[in-house]
């Protein structure tokens, strides 16, 4: 189906509006700070595929940035919003209760294991606003002022959650004003490691991390003024890097030992992304606080905190909120979102496909060495582009071969230096993960 799109011209005439058209009258009024990684003007998405104003169809490996889990449009939960919007649009949680609120927080508790089983949460707009939250209850309830974070980690864009990225300095450029309070350690890069020791599988990392924890704890930061460490169980935004399996159970141990919390941020590798809930479970990890956002609004804009009972009854009336957290129309589409990943089983899928994805991608690289480490779980793939050395290709040049799928039909972003991120919907299948591949693979080809 052609997308069907018009606007008036200068002499008032109806048209036809083309993605030429969009995108110049996007340079005129849009801030240059949004960095597009195509050149494509979007119409309408159904499924794992995006069109452009003229009816080219692309495989979506974006997903709205790991947010559209069941797809595009997907008809419940097109329902869902529908439904919503012509009963109750919004009312703000501060000034009364709403049902799809407390239905949300419902369904992200059942998701989780003890105790956060049965902990409370606090809904929000965005994973950044979730992340800034989770910090502000962890300082609030310790009485503590630090908080240990990251290189490689992502964790959001305004002034705190960017106080614990460590992903890339170009994101803290002019910006030495931050939160004060946050300290950065390595993140266990087992393909790029830190320490000199690789590459390595994360089952045989060199382990010295441990020792970089403990000397920032010895020298710089006291545990006794630690409210938090703060992790992503998988690195997104920084390489969809997989630490190795003992990585989070050390930091619950020094979060026990000193008292301080354990945030795990999940905006990016919540809700199924990794094949189960959330990342944590694969090493039978609890937080004391889950950061959430991304996928739960089932494409509206969306995020949560959750955390043990005990830390929320310590937060005072008043002492948070939200204009708009917790939206109505926003929980009704995560809410069926969330039914439509149980129904259909998408983190079984997740698990099948991702793992069919990296074999079409391990299998090609010995011959064609641009492709270096393939790494991920469930659909959090990345595939990075390395030279004739081993050595990551230039960012300019991974944009220019994300730019060329494009124009193939695929439409993708990086992650790390030079990695290509696969994160498409959940219910991509199979069959169509072959023809990514294949597509993707013939423009690594060409370009090399």
């Amino acid at each position: 189906m052609t997308q069907r799109t018009y606007e008036i011209n200068a002499n008032g005439e109806l048209q036809r509006t083309t993605s030429e058209a969009v995108i110049a009258r996007d340079r005129e009024v849009v801030s240059p700070a949004i960095y597009r990684y195509t050149d494509i003007a979007f119409a309408r998405g159904e499924g794992v595929f995006l069109y452009d104003f003229e009816g080219r169809r692309y495989y979506d490996m974006a997903a709205g940035i790991a947010t559209m889990n069941v797809g595009h449009c997907h008809p419940r939960v097109v329902k869902a919003i529908a439904e919503q919007a012509q009963t109750l649009i919004h009312a703000a949680s501060h000034v009364g209760y709403m049902a799809p609120y407390v239905e949300m927080a419902e369904a992200l508790r059942s998701l989780l294991p003890a105790p956060l089983s049965e902990g409370k949460a606090l809904l929000v707009n965005s994973g950044s606003e979730a992340v800034e939250s989770a910090i502000k209850l962890a300082r609030a309830v310790t009485g503590r002022s630090m908080v240990l974070a990251f290189m490689d980690g992502f964790h959001g864009r305004p002034m705190g959650a960017l106080a614990v990225t460590g992903s890339s300095s170009g994101y803290r450029r002019h910006l030495g004003g931050l939160l004060v309070g946050a300290e950065h350690v390595p993140y266990p890069n087992c393909a790029r490691c830190t320490f000199g020791h690789g590459p390595r599988s994360p089952e045989s990392c060199c382990g010295q991390w441990r020792a970089f924890i403990q000397m920032t704890l010895d020298k710089l930061v006291h545990p006794d003024d630690l409210a938090a460490i703060i992790v992503e169980p998988i690195v997104g935004e920084g390489g969809y890097i997989v630490p190795p399996s003992d990585f989070l159970p050390t930091l619950r141990a020094i979060c026990n030992r000193t008292g301080a919390l354990l945030i795990a941020d999940e905006v990016q590798t919540g809700l199924g992304r990794t094949g189960r809930w959330f990342a944590v479970e694969h090493t039978g990890v609890v937080p004391d606080i889950i950061a959430m956002g991304k996928a739960i609004g089932g494409g509206l804009p969306l995020g949560a905190i959750m955390a043990r009972a005990d830390l929320m009854d310590r937060w005072w009336p008043a002492a948070h909120g939200s204009t708009f957290g917790g939206n109505p129309i926003a929980c009704r589409a995560g809410l069926e979102t969330i039914a439509i990943m149980r129904e259909e089983h998408l983190l079984d899928n997740a698990v099948r496909v991702g793992q069919r994805l990296m074999q079409h991608f391990e299998s090609t690289r010995a011959e064609l060495p641009i492709i270096g480490d393939v790494r991920g779980k469930g659909l959090m793939v990345a595939v990075d582009l390395v030279d004739e050395h081993g050595q990551p290709i230039s960012t300019d040049r991974v944009k220019q071969v994300i730019k060329a799928l494009a124009r193939r039909g695929v439409v993708m972003t990086k992650c790390g230096p030079s990695a290509l991120r696969l994160a498409p919907a959940l219910i991509l299948t199979e069959p169509q993960a072959d023809e990514v591949a294949s597509q993707i693979i013939e423009a690594l080809r060409s370009l090399s």
